[in-house]
């Protein structure tokens, strides 16, 4: 017999983690509301409690900048890549005969 899981989005279980965090209800009373085991609601909140302090660090400004230019250098590196390939297609043309 299959269960049924429900894949949540990054943005639900932030939420509920953020409800768990607050301390308004019990994790008993959000697991209800939300139908999600206890435990994933423990961990989705540990995970938002040790992750909440990477939003205001320079380290993670930095490392997207890095993983921007580098990007830009491999679709950069891509490009000249396709013209170069072109290129040889046609000089191949002239051997061919």
């Amino acid at each position: 017999m299959a269960k049924n899981h429900k894949n949540y989005t990054a943005e639900e279980k932030a939420k509920i983690a953020l409800e768990a965090l607050k301390g308004k209800m019990t994790i008993s009373e959000i697991s209800s509301k939300y139908k999600v085991h206890s435990t994933q609601i423990s961990n989705w909140k540990q995970r938002l409690k040790t992750g909440i302090a990477a939003i205001f660090s320079d380290k993670k400004r930095q490392k997207e900048a890095d993983q921007t230019q580098l990007l830009e250098e491999l679709y950069g590196t891509i490009g000249r890549q396709k013209i170069e390939i072109e290129w040889l297609k046609k000089k191949s043309e002239l051997f061919k005969n």
